[in-house]
This record gives C-alpha cells, sequence and structure tokens, in this order.
C-alpha cells in the first residue's frame, strides 16, 4: 500500500507531504496514524519549522466521503483520528506552516487553519464544504477561523459555504502571502528556511503566549508573559541576539 503520509529533511526543516494525490488527498483511516507519526517526528529538537503541504494538485479535501458512512459513531471517530493531531500540531514547538498548493476543504480547511502560519499558491482554493452536506465545522475549524477571521466573519464563511479564491484568503487574512503555482515549491523552500534560521525557542514561547492569551485574561497574560520572558533570556539565542546587536551584525540562531 501506497505510504499516505510522506517526510522529507532539507536542513532542519521538516516537510509532511499527506499523500493521497489520485484523492485529492482526502483523509482516510489509515492516513490519521501516518500523519500522527509524522507530528512525533517533527517533534524532534532537530527539526527547526515543519511545512505541511499535499501531493499532487490538491492540498486536502477533507473527509473521504466514500468511507463516512462505514463510521459508526462520528463523535469517537473525531476524537480518535482528527482531535490528536490538531492537538499535536498545536503542541510543537515551533513554527508549523500550512504550504496550500491546491483546493483545502472541510477538515483540510481546517487543518490548514490549525498550522501557525499559511502561504497558498495561486491554484489553492478553500472551500468549508461542511455546511453543503449539512454538517458543522469539525477538526477545529470553528475555533481556528473565528480566531483568524473573527466570529462574523468565520461563520459567514461557514455557514455559506461559499468558496474562496487564494487572493480573497489573502484579502481575508486567511493566508499571509500568495505565490504563482509555478514558483510556488521554491518558495515554501525559502519561507521555511527563513523561520527554521530563526529562535526556535523564542518563537515555541510566543506561540504558547498567544495560544493562551486566547483563552486568558489580561492579567492571566501578564504574568504568563513574566514567566515565559524569564525562560526566554535564559536561552542561548538570546545571548546570540544581544551580541549580535551590540556588534552591529546579524545574529547566527542555533535554535537553543
Amino acid at each position: 500500500m501506497t505510504e499516505r503520509v510522506l517526510t522529507s529533511r532539507a536542513g532542519s526543516v521538516l516537510t509532511i507531504t499527506l499523500n493521497r494525490p489520485d484523492k485529492l488527498n482526502a483523509f482516510e483511516a489509515s492516513m490519521h496514524g501516518a500523519l500522527r507519526r509524522a507530528l512525533e517526528q517533527a517533534a524532534g529538537a532537530d527539526v527547526r519549522a515543519v511545512v505541511i503541504t499535499g501531493a499532487g494538485r490538491g492540498f486536502c479535501v477533507g473527509q473521504d466521503l466514500a468511507e463516512f458512512s462505514d463510521i459508526p459513531d462520528i463523535a469517537e471517530a473525531l476524537r480518535g483520528s482528527y482531535h490528536p493531531n490538531i492537538r499535536a500540531i498545536r503542541a510543537l514547538e515551533k513554527p508549523v506552516i500550512a504550504a496550500i498548493n491546491g483546493p483545502a476543504a472541510g477538515a483540510g480547511l481546517s487543518l490548514a487553519c490549525a498550522c501557525d502560519l499559511r502561504i497558498a499558491s495561486d491554484a489553492a482554493v478553500f472551500v468549508p464544504g461542511f455546511i453543503g452536506i449539512g454538517l458543522v465545522p469539525d477538526a477545529g475549524g470553528a475555533y481556528f477561523l473565528a480566531r483568524l477571521l473573527g466570529t462574523a466573519r468565520a461563520f459567514e464563511l461557514m455557514a455559506s459555504g461559499r468558496r474562496l479564491s487564494a487572493h480573497e484568503a489573502l484579502g481575508w487574512g486567511l493566508v499571509s502571502e500568495v505565490v504563482d503555482a509555478g514558483g510556488f515549491e521554491n518558495r515554501v523552500e525559502a519561507y521555511a528556511a527563513e523561520w527554521a534560521a530563526k529562535p526556535t525557542r523564542g518563537v515555541a514561547l510566543t506561540k504558547q503566549l498567544f495560544d493562551s492569551a486566547e483563552r486568558g485574561s489580561l492579567e492571566e497574560t501578564l504574568e504568563l508573559e513574566g514567566r515565559l520572558q524569564a525562560e526566554a533570556t535564559r536561552t542561548a539565542d538570546f545571548a546570540e541576539g544581544v551580541a549580535a546587536f551590540l556588534e552591529k551584525r546579524d545574529p547566527s540562531f542555533s535554535g537553543n
């Protein structure tokens, strides 16, 4: 059987590729476990940035509906398949980039939104998918889209089923950059390398702070930032950043 999820390394960047191109990388049962193993690999200390993308012309079009009717308990299936991987992405202490090379629909759109950063090919299209078959967003879609777009706009998108082009998604703030399809792979490689060169621990602590700030009060956030800032000052990258500033040179961060 073909590997449903592939991994490859370029320096300190790990690329995770959903590999079911004939089905636009729609999720079926074996993909969840394969993605979980890839995310465990991504947690390694030598990985400083992670890219999630799709093989062929699609990013991920969500659940394969051909096997949907065979799932006896949908709630339990979500808890055992999608949910652990969404949590694993948020728990990664490094930047996670969704490289959206083509259609992102349903749970595939949710997956992209669970990542820290999103860059899109101009061939990408964003399709809520759920409401078109009478379902609600899953795989964390409501949570992440509300944070990215605001509740009113996220509801409009998901409850109407409106499709967004890559450039519309850029205008809405759903992605940070749109790249011509012909140069997309090269741009993703350069973009990921830029993030891998940053002070990885500082990025991880910033990710933790923002995730907490969404749920916490001002006082809780101020207390957490104090603790995290103290931790950041103990890193080698902080020492290197200060030294580079004083010496008027570019810093060379190690990720430690």
